[in-house]
């Protein structure tokens, strides 16, 4: 097994238990492998979770790229975040969802290692955006820090029940169509 092939293994019992049964024995348990080959691997758990949160970050955002691609690329910056927060309300990315909340909560928390992944993918899914955003957009980098402020805030309330509160928001900022 090679580090390449495990981490799709170690992302599904991830995405299946979340981050609190990501010690090394369940993880290796998931993967096939023993504790010590993960740590062969990686080098140390800290090493594997970063390396594990990096790729489930890779797998999220080829799931945007295939939503934003399928049709012509979005004309504003509304419709590819009507396209983003449709994508991230579909089943199939309630794992990530449920991951990423987790990584916020860690983040919150100072767990050691959390702040830096979420930094780390934060700035991925930025550069993501910027890089899809409208042809002709006036400020892409701007564009892409308002995009990312009101999807974490849509999804925020959308996990705590308030998507009635989310999607009158977004309809009032007209960054939703009715």
């Amino acid at each position: 097994m090679s580090k390449d092939s495990l981490l799709p293994l170690l992302l599904g019992h991830v995405l299946a238990h979340g981050l609190g049964q990501a010690s090394l024995r369940p993880l290796a348990k998931a993967a096939g492998t023993s504790d010590r080959m993960l740590i062969y691997h990686f080098g140390t758990k800290e090493k594997l979770i970063a390396d594990l949160l990096s790729f489930a970050a890779g797998v999220y955002a080829a799931g945007l790229e295939a939503v934003i691609t399928a049709d012509a690329r979005p004309a504003t910056r509304a419709a590819l975040l009507a396209r983003i927060l449709e994508q991230n309300a579909a089943p199939e990315a309630q794992p990530f969802m449920q991951l990423w909340w987790e990584i916020v909560g860690g983040a919150a928390r100072d767990l050691p290692g959390f702040r830096t992944a979420a930094r780390g993918m934060v700035n991925e899914l930025l550069v993501w955006l910027e890089g899809n955003m409208p042809a002709g957009d006036p400020d892409p980098a701007g564009g892409a820090r308002l995009l990312l402020t009101v999807i974490e805030g849509t999804l925020m309330l959308s996990s705590l029940g308030h998507e009635d509160t989310a999607r009158e928001g977004l309809l009032a900022g007209g960054l939703l169509a009715s």
